[in-house]
């Protein structure tokens, strides 16, 4: 006899379901990410909470624990999963995340492709930008991580048809033309350029993650001596947390300093003139710094 699914209750949008993904925090601050099934219950120091109490409930219900206790429900946003999922590799996390989407300019029904799927926290933050009309095509060389990935993405997006995932060495080549961008998170991107600038259409994006100063330098090298690249530009992003409460406003202890530098080029019509260390002032080809602190807009003056 074949086992029958169970049916799934339905509840609103707003409320709790079977199978629903649950984040509890209790009022130290700490989280337990959960998976909701109606037989099972989360066991905590601070006591027991039957799954069942929480399904049908609305999100950001207060549920207790058998011994009073206190649990804030919330459904987890997709930082929080990423910071929460199994990760054998180092993750992408969201400050970084959320610049790659921005800086990259990942837009609904994009066609982008990935190097280095890791755990998939970027695959699913690329997925969720480019949108049911998109595609995002990851390549990853180290297949014993691609099922980790993919169980990691189907978690939270169960049937992802528009993501393809290859076991492939982007160092090798690439397979498709007509990309909109290009995002990589393998160590040695400066391979890639060449092939990069055959695959992306023109005007498109180029954006590489890296840990160290000496890898951006040889990107930015590589970039600019192609002469297919131009308005490379590298940030790294900072996120200082403050602590607000009735009787203080301070910074906290600890911040989210450097995990990371984004670098960032657009596939332009091929370059004549200087190169990279006769144009030493242009070397970063980003937006200028005026007098007063405040970059120009996409490069230019307030008067250009």
């Amino acid at each position: 006899m074949v086992r029958q699914p169970r049916r799934r209750k339905a509840y609103p949008r707003n409320r709790f379901a079977e199978g629903d993904h649950a984040l509890l925090i209790d009022r130290r601050g700490r989280r337990y990410f959960i998976s909701l099934s109606a037989e099972k219950s989360f066991h905590t120091h601070l006591g027991v909470v039957p799954h069942a109490d929480i399904i049908g409930q609305e999100i950001g219900a207060r549920v207790h624990t058998a011994t009073g206790h206190e649990l804030l429900a919330l459904s987890p946003t997709l930082g929080d999963f990423v910071q929460e999922m199994p990760h054998p590799t180092q993750v992408v996390y969201a400050k970084d995340l959320g610049a790659i989407l921005m800086y990259g300019d990942i837009f609904p029904g994009a066609v982008v492709l990935e190097a280095g799927l890791g755990s998939g926290a970027l695959t699913m933050a690329l997925l969720r930008a480019v949108g049911v009309k998109g595609r995002v095509i990851s390549y990853e060389v180290r297949p014993e991580f691609v099922e980790k990935a993919r169980k990691n993405i189907e978690t939270l997006n169960p049937d992802p048809k528009n993501l393809e995932i290859k076991i492939k060495d982007v160092y090798q080549g690439i397979d498709e033309t007509g990309l909109d961008r290009i995002v990589l998170d393998v160590p040695e991107p400066w391979h890639v350029v060449p092939a990069a600038a055959q695959a992306l259409v023109p005007g498109g994006v180029f954006l590489s993650f890296l840990p160290t100063v000496l890898q951006i330098h040889h990107l930015q090298e590589a970039l600019w001596e192609s002469r297919h690249f131009d308005l490379m530009e590298t940030i790294e992003v900072l996120v200082r947390p403050w602590s607000v409460t009735r009787r203080s406003v301070r910074p906290v202890h600890r911040m989210v300093a450097h995990t990371g530098f984004i670098t960032i080029a657009r596939r332009c019509a091929l370059r004549e003139g200087p190169g990279w260390d006769e144009d030493e002032p242009g070397v970063s080809r980003g937006p200028e710094v005026e007098g007063d602190g405040v970059p120009g807009e996409m490069g230019l003056s307030p008067g250009g």
